[in-house]
């Protein structure tokens, strides 16, 4: 009963009656939980009035994010249910069901989970946020609801049209196996999973067999979330349904393969989108895991202001891109953004005056106006025997994908110094340690040196929720110890991760770059003449007035575009380096 649970708030002394009046009048005008209102009005944050009530009522307190819920455990409670009254199933022993509440003092929740169930109820405590998520990942929404009622529908048929082929059998049939991925349901399954993860914005779709679970997870955001568990009966027509739709070899199980699909998916808004993804696929020992890549020309930001780039280390970028010759090296791993920080350079110097032509594995995306070849090693067209013919093609500006060994960067060199502007990518930690990265290529640091105008190191981190994010109260100590100067340690406000529906409940929304843009002056050239270390070289670049990773971090944790959770597992103190 809301009573109850006002009375042990004020118990605590964590309202006070005014405040718990405030509350009533606010459940009453939105018929809402009293939990929620509490947390709406901002008297209380989720964890403290879950703490509060896990002391006055012995009820433990969980944090739902560390469960992993079976099936059969979900299906006790319908999802409308569990969202109605903020509760969630977690454990079932015997007659006994473990219930995740908002509020265990709400005796007709409890009551009605009881007839519902036929189960006595164990009542835990979470937050509102934890049993949200929780139910969106179990239960699903929108288009994941339309999946999880197409495999009940399959389920529960008396006669199943999924023609199942054991991994184990050699001598399968191939035709058989065709059949079963065309079957209706397969084609509307798949679709779906497909249509959920493009409006919901998701950069990938992994399908991933286990030994007694099919997973089915989407990366939002950089972060990897797991939307569904299926049945294994629906692990081979789904997974060969994929490879059908990527023009795979749906006979080949033992080796990795790679495939294409093209989409025209009709929007809630009623336009029609097409996306293009990039499907791989590789043998484990549970069967074949295939990864979608979706690549959404609608996310693509060709706007050099739009990525994430601060003001003086723009300026510099911008610089170094209307150079007539040279080479422009972006560096980071895999998945930080590269791709999108050399397509919008180019992009920019796109003209009718300008020849712009790329070599990559595979292209991405295509731009009106530049001349873009895709990367095929297994006829022998790779990225040196490219830009072999690339000189020959009179070009001004190229772009080569990826600098993967001695001979492509020889190549991009000696284009370089005779009069072309070279763009490229490369996997290293910073910007200063390319220098090195490229010594150790066998190439002579003369050449390094002659050639190298500008090496930009980036991370992608995820953007706050505008719409919930929180303010982060943090000791000046703690922010000083993560890189901030005394003087504005003590004056930041920084900001958390809250979670709202705007977005899905995780707290952020979208992704922002942070940079590191190092010129290559006269000072930083004889430094790599003389086979510096790389401390050495970010030292001196530092001295010139460059923004390390830290630091673009820490402006924006400043702007409130951040967290300082995010900027941590993405980039090291500079005195660590």
């Amino acid at each position: 009963m809301a009573s109850n649970l006002g009375e042990l708030l004020l118990r605590e002394k964590l309202l006070d009656t005014d405040q718990l009046q405030t509350a009533v009048d606010y459940q009453k005008k939105n018929e809402v939980a009293m939990g929620t209102a509490i947390v709406s009005l901002g008297l209380l944050s989720e964890e403290e009035m879950a703490q509060a009530l896990s002391r006055q009522l012995g009820y433990p307190y969980i944090n739902l994010d560390q469960f992993e819920v079976y099936p059969d455990v979900i299906n006790l409670i319908p999802v409308e249910i569990a969202q109605k009254h903020l509760i969630m199933p977690i454990h079932r022993i015997r007659s006994f069901l473990t219930l995740a509440m908002l509020d265990p003092t709400d005796l007709d929740v409890i009551e009605d989970i009881r007839f519902r169930t036929g189960l006595s109820i164990q009542p835990v405590i979470a937050s509102e946020t934890g049993i949200i998520n929780a139910v969106k990942k179990y239960y699903g929404s929108s288009d994941s609801l339309r999946v999880k009622q197409i495999v009940d529908e399959i389920e529960q048929a008396e006669d199943i049209s999924v023609n199942i082929i054991e991994e184990e059998e050699e001598d399968y049939d191939i035709e058989e196996l065709v059949d079963s991925t065309e079957e209706a349901p397969i084609i509307t399954l798949v679709n779906t999973v497909f249509i959920d993860a493009i409006k919901k914005g998701a950069s990938d779709v992994h399908f991933e067999p286990y030994e007694k679970a099919f997973r089915v997870r989407y990366r939002l955001d950089g972060t990897l979330y797991e939307m569904m568990n299926l049945a294994m009966k629906f692990r081979n027509p789904v997974l060969s349904r994929v490879k059908i739709l990527s023009n795979m070899d749906i006979a080949e199980k033992r080796l990795p393969q790679d495939g294409r699909i093209k989409m025209r998916v009709k929007m809630e808004s009623g336009v029609r989108k097409e996306v293009d993804m990039r499907v791989s696929s590789v043998p484990t020992i549970f069967g074949e895991k295939i990864v979608v890549r979706i690549l959404d020309k609608e996310m693509l930001r060709l706007d050099l202001t739009q990525l994430g780039f601060e003001k003086d280390s723009l300026a510099t970028f911008k610089q170094a891109i209307v150079r007539p010759w040279g080479i422009v090296l972006v560096t980071g791993p895999t998945g930080s953004g590269k791709t999108n920080t050399v397509y919008s350079a180019i992009s920019t110097l796109n003209s009718m005056e300008k020849n712009i032509m790329t070599a990559e594995d595979p292209v991405e995306f295509y731009i009106p106006g530049i001349n873009q070849v895709n990367i095929k090693e297994e006829i022998g067209l790779s990225f040196s025997n490219i830009l072999r013919s690339f000189l020959r093609q009179d070009p001004d500006i190229m772009l080569v994908g990826e600098m993967r060994d001695f001979e492509t960067v020889d190549i991009a060199i000696k284009a370089a110094l005779t009069g072309h502007l070279v763009f490229s990518t490369v996997h290293t930690n910073d910007a200063a340690s390319t220098v090195v990265r490229l010594v150790n290529m066998n190439v002579e640091p003369f050449l390094v040196a002659d050639s190298l105008c500008m090496i930009v190191a980036q991370r992608l981190v995820r953007r706050l929720c505008k719409k919930c994010r929180a303010k982060h109260n943090l000791t000046p100590e703690a922010l000083m110890d993560i890189g901030f100067p005394e003087q504005e340690a003590s004056k930041v406000k920084i900001y958390k991760p809250n979670g709202c529906q705007e977005c899905h409940n995780t707290g952020y929304k979208g992704r922002t770059a942070l940079y590191e843009v190092m010129e290559v002056t006269e000072e930083i050239k004889d430094l790599i003449l003389s086979r510096a270390s790389s401390r050495d070289i970010k030292k001196k670049a530092m001295e010139q007035g460059m923004s390390t990773l830290r630091r673009s971090g820490l402006v924006k944790i400043k702007a409130g575009v951040t967290s300082v959770e995010e900027v941590l597992r993405e980039t090291v103190r500079d005195t660590e380096v």
